[in-house]
């Protein structure tokens, strides 16, 4: 029976909010394998001098656990 784990991550990106939630993948990708989803809990964006200068997405991403 296979077991799924869930991992909290925060993307960042300077264009949008899509942008962040693929960049939050591509992180995850680096050293999880085999993922089985991803879930967009919000969005939010960090503001300088009255304008967005990074837009965040805060993902749940699950995977399958491996055993040996």
């Amino acid at each position: 029976m296979p077991v799924v784990k869930v991992i909290e991550l925060v993307g960042e990106s300077r264009k949008g909010f899509e942008e962040a939630v693929k960049n939050a993948l591509d992180e995850a990708k680096k050293t999880v394998r085999d993922i089985r989803g991803i879930d967009v809990k919000g969005f939010n964006a960090v503001i300088k001098n009255d304008k967005i200068a990074a837009y965040r997405a805060n993902v749940k991403i699950a995977f399958l656990v491996h055993r040996k």
